[in-house]
This record gives structure tokens, sequence and C-alpha cells, in this order.
């Protein structure tokens, strides 16, 4: 008969089991909010000032430079 399969978390080898399985989807889901949370606070930050882009045709030499510009929607805080 065959074991039940294995997984090596942090060092420690242990059984896979719906506990076990149900802790890492939910270590996965934190992470992956932080992510999120990490992600929006960038955008903003960035949304908040011009960008401006520089581009150089490879066979003019011309360089060419764009703005970017952009507005935050009004938004309740609380």
């Amino acid at each position: 008969m065959a074991d039940k399969p294995k997984v090596h978390l942090h060092g420690q080898l242990t059984e896979l089991t719906l506990e076990n399985l149900a802790q890492q989807l939910s270590m996965m889901d934190e992470r992956l909010d932080n992510i999120d949370s990490i992600v929006t606070n960038v955008a903003e930050r960035v949304m908040n000032q011009p960008i401006t882009i520089s581009v150089t045709c490879s066979g003019c030499g011309k360089t060419s430079t764009y703005t970017l510009l952009a507005s935050e929607k009004p938004t309740v805080r609380k």
C-alpha cells in the first residue's frame, strides 16, 4: 500500500492533511493581500506625480518625450 504524501515545510517533514492544506492556503491568502496592499500603495504614490518617458528612435536618432499625467479620483477616507 502507498504511503501518504509528505510535505517539506520549513525544515520539517509533515504529512499532508486537510488542516495543513487549510493553513497553507490561509498563509498564501494573507501574503497575497499584503502584496496587493503594497502594489496599490505604490500605484497611488506614482499616480500623484507626472511620469516622463523619453524614447530615442534607433533609425534617425530623434528623441520623443511623453509625459503622463494622472489625477486621483476623489474618495472618502475614514
